[in-house]
């Protein structure tokens, strides 16, 4: 079975850092993009970030572009998120998976890591 393990997240201060890792156990991973969601509170979950499986092209929600910054390990099978300038709205639960939305939504999801923002 497919296993996603976020990490990395926690309570900080508006304007302070994160850096969020995700630990997936398939190869098959490895040969799709990836992606961050996060999903805030009482709101559905939303992509955030996507890279390729060579990791040469990003994407990034509006919201967080210049802030937050994707990167993935193939060799080390993990996906990164570093977000900087955090702000109270990037308050979630932060889950990585597929980066096509399509194939994420029929995938397994792991638990997630909890990143909270005060003001």
């Amino acid at each position: 079975q497919e296993q996603l393990v976020e990490s990395g997240g926690g309570l900080v201060q508006a304007g302070e850092s994160l850096r969020l890792s995700c630990a997936y156990s398939e190869i098959i991973f490895r040969r799709h993009a990836m992606g961050w969601y996060r999903q805030a509170p009482g709101k559905e979950r939303e992509l955030v970030a996507t890279i390729t499986n060579g990791g040469i092209t990003t994407y990034y929600v509006n919201s967080v572009k210049g802030r937050f910054t994707i990167s993935r390990d193939n060799a080390k099978n993990t996906v990164f998120l570093q977000m900087t300038s955090l702000i109270p709205e990037d308050t979630g639960i932060y889950y990585c998976n597929y980066g096509d939305v399509g194939m994420a939504r029929r995938a397994y999801w792991g638990q997630g890591t909890r990143v909270t923002v005060s003001s």
